[in-house]
């Protein structure tokens, strides 16, 4: 269990690609129930641990994983991150060579079954999904980049980067012609920053990228 930051009021951890966020239907495991296991080992607990993930990351996705060990941490941030008051930045292999190296993009979202569809204009239903991104390196026909969310859509970096020309590396469901291990996808939740329910001071932790990561062999722009 690889922990990132923890006290008596959260926890946060890196999720491995392949394991969902939380429990659902036809996923009984999970990366919460693995937090939960471990805090009850560690704790010498027998009764029920509340965690509660504050977010969820898609199976086939890494990264800093947020949870609330309290019912009241668990209200403080949800408001905290109702008013954008956290960050999230990813880090993505993503296929193809970008003409610009830095950008915003704007799309219109909406949920499909266990896809989104992605326009430029608006369609029925949709709402906008905003981001920024930054190429770090390229190497081979593939670029490294720095991805923060503004908004925080089902499968919104996967699928604008799609609809864009840039599947992200692995992501065949988005017409990745690559495959990871394990059904892993090359994006990663790299940085995470919140707001302290109780301290209220804005904690930064950073979640190394895993070594199934394919960007060794990147150059520096």
């Amino acid at each position: 269990m690889e922990i990132l930051f923890a006290d008596n009021h959260v926890i946060a951890a890196t999720k491995p690609a392949g394991i969902p966020t939380q429990p659902s239907d036809g996923h009984r495991d999970s990366f919460e129930e693995s937090v939960k296991l471990w805090l009850k080992e560690r704790d010498g607990k027998t009764g029920n641990v509340f965690l509660h993930a504050l977010h969820r990351l898609d199976t086939p996705v890494s990264g800093a994983v947020l949870f609330a060990k309290t019912d009241k941490a668990l209200s403080r941030l949800n408001a905290s991150m109702r008013d954008k008051k956290h960050k999230k930045v990813y880090m993505a292999v993503v296929e193809g060579v970008f003409k610009n190296t830095s950008g915003t993009l704007k799309h219109y979202h909406s949920h499909m079954r266990f896809m989104a569809k992605v326009t430029d204009k608006p369609h029925e239903g949709s709402k906008e999904a905003v981001l920024t991104y930054e190429v770090k390196a390229v190497d081979g026909g593939r670029s490294l980049v720095e991805i923060t969310l503004d908004t925080g859509r089902y499968h919104q970096i996967r699928s604008q980067f799609a609809h864009i020309g840039h599947p992200i590396f692995g992501d065949e469901k988005y017409g990745s012609k690559n495959r990871m291990d394990s059904g892993a996808i090359a994006l990663h939740h790299y940085r995470m920053g919140f707001v302290h329910p109780v301290s209220k001071e804005f904690v930064t932790v950073v979640s190394p990228l895993p070594d199934v990561f394919p960007f060794s062999r990147f150059s520096d722009l």
